[in-house]
């Protein structure tokens, strides 16, 4: 009986250790990844890239996708904070873990990796689709690129392409420029222009298409030119990250390793870009970069320090914010001329740029509006590359007492000056009258 109680006790323990191990607002890249592969032998060919990851201080779990013990809740809580999908060719996922329970994973606010390649299942198809990202329909199209294909010994079929065209974006590829190409060879992919919450990072040449590299066309691709993505990330709303590639290989040792010439040029690069392109994007996906958090939201009259609890209108008041990014290790000053605040009923009546010391304060001075009712401070904060900002408070807004409006108006001097005009004059007159 001790021996149970003991045991209970000991992996009770184990369990609090892994969730005060996740993630935390204090520290973004404390956390624990789950990595589900279709064999072992990945974790090998893969190394350098969860090396990387390792040497970061993410704690790696790796399952195989079909493993009937995969869960990723216990006793209702995330034992994880991200997932790394290098399982393309998975039907269906051991345990309790399915499309509908990673999209409830995303949606909770934890990041997910996904890599395809020419052999993805229709459930990794339907995972990506969810995320606003459609693979080719064909199961044996690749991206093919007869102008920015790798240059190599044997002509090939020239679907080992050489891509060098990134997003301009230093938070989400790092402040150093990539010099050499990506090698990418997969499955190409498109985005809905209008969903501003995917993001091509790595796109397609205006020469690339998407076919089947062993067979003559006989129809014009669906997919053609820049309009195919080959890596692409999203933002939710809710900052949670996805990385979507249409290649497993690319996160590969041999790719990594490699050296590239891409065609038309004569420069030949001793490495390839890849091992520096995906450590940088997955940086931004595992919050090491571009991560902001507010605190220390204040306001209160002008010349005072406390808040008030209501305030009354053309009153002055200061509003005041901290805004800082989490740089990988610490928190550090968030520096922009961008951040604004709403005063805001129904509409905003106020609208404010922040001023900053540097430092990471934000701060401006307005006067209440000549309206009163329910207000709120609003602070609605979105730029590319970066966590979103949504703080907001609510304060009423009265107007004038009885006892508080000035005794004389200004603006109605005219007119006291007309009455004092007119008894003058009525004075002589009813003297004269009545004379």
């Amino acid at each position: 009986m001790f021996g149970k109680l003991l045991t209970t006790l000991l992996i009770s323990f184990h369990l609090f250790a892994i969730l005060c191990a996740s993630f935390s607002e204090e520290n973004p890249t404390d956390r624990r990844v789950l990595v589900l592969l279709d064999d072992f032998a990945i974790k090998s060919s893969h190394s350098l890239f969860f090396n990387s990851l390792e040497t970061r201080g993410f704690d790696l779990d790796f399952k195989l996708a079909d493993d009937p013990k995969l869960a990723l809740q216990r006793y209702g809580k995330y034992m994880y904070d991200a997932v790394i999908l290098f399982s393309p060719t998975i039907d269906r996922f051991g345990g309790s873990i399915d499309a509908a329970s990673l999209l409830e994973f995303v949606d909770s606010g934890h990041d997910l990796i996904l890599a395809a390649d020419a052999s993805a299942s229709e459930l990794i198809r339907e995972i990506a689709v969810e995320c606003g990202v459609d693979f080719d329909e064909d199961p044996a199209a690749l991206v093919i690129d007869h102008t920015s294909y790798a240059v190599s010994e044997t002509e090939g079929d020239h679907t080992l392409i050489a891509s060098d065209d990134f997003i301009q974006s230093e938070v989400i590829l790092g402040s150093t420029k990539i010099e050499a190409p990506v090698l990418f060879k997969g499955i190409g992919h498109s985005i809905n222009p209008a969903n501003n919450l995917v993001l091509k990072v790595l796109s397609a040449s205006p020469a690339a298409y998407s076919a089947n590299p062993k067979s003559k066309l006989s129809t014009p691709p669906t997919l053609i030119g820049s309009a195919i993505s080959l890596v692409s990330i999203v933002q939710a709303r809710n900052n949670a990250r996805i990385l979507i590639s249409g290649s497993l290989s690319m996160f590969s040792n041999r790719f990594f390793r490699s050296g590239v010439q891409k065609a038309g040029t004569t420069t030949k690069h001793e490495k390839c870009g890849n091992e520096q392109f995906l450590t940088e994007l997955s940086k931004w996906v595992f919050h090491e970069r571009g991560h902001l958090k507010a605190v220390n939201v204040k306001h209160h009259k002008v010349g005072e320090k406390d808040e008030p609890s209501m305030y009354r209108i053309k009153d002055d008041l200061d509003y005041s914010v901290e805004v800082y990014e989490w740089s990988g290790t610490s928190w550090e000053p968030y520096l922009a001329d961008d951040l604004q605040v709403q005063f805001y009923m129904m509409s905003p009546y106020v609208l404010k740029t922040l001023s900053t010391d540097q430092k990471g304060l934000y701060y401006t001075s307005f006067k209440v509006p000549d309206v009163y009712g329910v207000f709120q401070f609003k602070v609605e904060y979105q730029r590319l590359g970066y966590t979103s900002l949504s703080l907001s408070k609510q304060i009423p807004v009265r107007p004038f007492r009885h006892n508080e409006y000035e005794r004389f108006i200004p603006a109605a001097y005219p007119y006291y000056g007309a009455s004092f005009s007119m008894v003058q004059f009525v004075v002589p007159f009813s003297k004269a009258f009545f004379s």
